[in-house]
C-alpha cells in the first residue's frame, strides 16, 4: 500500500485513506491494580460522540470519604493512544495511589479521523459532563468526590488541553459550574512555534519533525503559530486568564519542549495572573520519561511532586 502521508514516529496515512499507527494502540481493561490497590472502570462520557473516559479511585477509599478529583487528558500529539494504552493505565494508577485522589482520564477523540479542535472539544464536554456529577447519579462521583478540590493534570498534548481548559474555564460563569478547579499539572506541555527557540535551534532535525505534527493534527494557514499550540503569539489568549489558584510546569531536561515548558512558566510568573505558578525540572530525562520507564527513581520523586501539589494547602500570593 502506497503511503500518503508519514508522521514519524506515531503514524502513516496510506493512499486509501488506511490510518496504519505505531505507537500507542495497546490497550488493557480497567480493573483492579493490585501493585497500587487502586481500583479502575469505563464509562460513556458523552454519548453523542461515544467518547469514554477511565474512571480510578483507591480501592480502600471509605464510602463517603471525600477526595480530589483530577480530570487528566493523555498525551500522544493528539493523534496517538488512549487511556487504556498500558502505559497510561499503569501511569494513573499509580498517580491515584500516591495522591489519594479519584481520577478521570479522558479518551478524547484522536486526528486525522478527528482532526482538531475535536479533541478540545470532548474535553470541554467532559467538564460539562463532570459538573453535571456534582449533582450525581455516578456512584462514586456521589460518594467520594470533592467538588471543592478538582484539577486539571495532563502530559505533552494532554498538558496543552489542560491550559486551553483552564482558560475556556474564565468565560464561563461560576454559576455554570458547581464545582471549583483549585490547579493545573502541566507535564512536559505540548507547545510549539514557528520561530525556534532554545535547543531547537541547534537541532534542526528534530525541530523539523515536530514541525509536522501539528500541521499534520490541525490544518490551517497559521499553521505552528496556530495560538492553540503557541500560547506567545500575540493573539494568543493572555495567560492572566487561567482560571485556578495554582499551576505546576514540570519539564525534562532533555526534552526538545522544554524550553517551551520555561517560557510558559515565565510567561505565566510575570503576567498579572493572581495564582502561584510552580516549576520542577527533571534533569537528565526526555519527553515524558515518566510514563515509558515509571519504576525509576526520577519518574517517582515526579509523581510524588505531582502529588504533593494536589495535597497542599494553597497559599495566597
Amino acid at each position: 500500500m502506497e503511503i500518503s502521508v508519514d508522521v514519524p514516529p506515531y503514524l502513516r496515512v496510506h493512499k486509501d485513506g488506511t490510518v496504519e499507527r505505531m505507537a500507542g494502540i495497546q490497550v488493557v481493561p480497567a480493573g483492579f491494580d493490585s501493585n497500587t490497590n487502586v481500583v479502575s472502570k469505563d464509562i460513556l462520557v458523552i454519548p453523542e460522540t461515544a467518547v469514554t473516559a477511565r474512571l480510578y479511585r483507591p480501592n480502600s477509599t471509605p464510602q463517603n470519604a471525600k477526595l480530589p478529583l483530577v480530570l487528566y487528558f493523555h498525551g500522544g500529539a493528539f493523534c496517538i493512544s488512549s487511556a487504556s494504552d498500558p502505559v497510561y493505565h499503569n501511569s494513573l494508577n499509580k498517580l491515584v495511589a500516591d495522591s489519594n485522589v479519584v481520577a478521570l482520564s479522558l479518551n478524547y477523540r484522536l486526528a486525522p479521523e478527528h482532526p482538531l479542535p475535536a479533541a478540545y472539544q470532548d474535553s470541554w464536554s467532559a467538564i460539562q459532563w463532570v459538573a453535571s456529577q456534582a449533582k450525581a447519579q455516578e456512584d462514586w462521583f456521589r460518594d467520594n468526590v470533592d467538588f471543592e478540590r478538582v484539577f486539571l493534570a495532563g502530559d505533552s498534548a494532554g498538558a496543552n488541553i489542560g491550559h486551553y481548559i483552564a482558560l475556556k474555564l474564565n468565560d464561563v460563569s461560576k454559576n455554570d459550574f458547581d464545582f471549583k478547579v483549585k490547579g493545573l499539572v502541566m507535564v512536559n506541555p505540548y507547545f510549539w512555534g514557528k520561530e525556534a527557540v532554545g535547543v531547537e535551534i541547534t537541532d534542526p532535525e528534530r525541530k523539523k519533525m515536530v514541525d509536522m505534527w501539528w500541521d499534520f493534527v490541525c490544518p490551517s494557514d497559521k499553521g505552528n503559530d496556530d495560538p492553540l499550540i503557541n500560547p506567545f503569539v500575540e493573539e494568543a489568549p493572555s495567560v492572566e486568564g487561567v482560571a485556578c489558584e495554582k499551576v505546576l510546569v514540570t519539564v525534562a531536561e532533555k526534552d526538545i519542549l522544554r524550553e517551551r515548558g520555561k517560557l510558559y512558566h515565565k510567561m505565566l510568573s510575570k503576567s498579572g495572573w493572581k495564582g502561584k505558578a510552580e516549576f520542577y525540572e527533571t534533569l537528565g530525562e526526555d519527553h515524558v520519561f515518566h510514563i515509558f520507564n515509571p519504576d525509576c527513581d526520577k519518574a517517582k520523586s515526579l509523581i510524588k511532586r505531582i502529588a504533593d501539589f494536589i495535597n497542599e494547602q494553597t497559599v495566597n500570593v
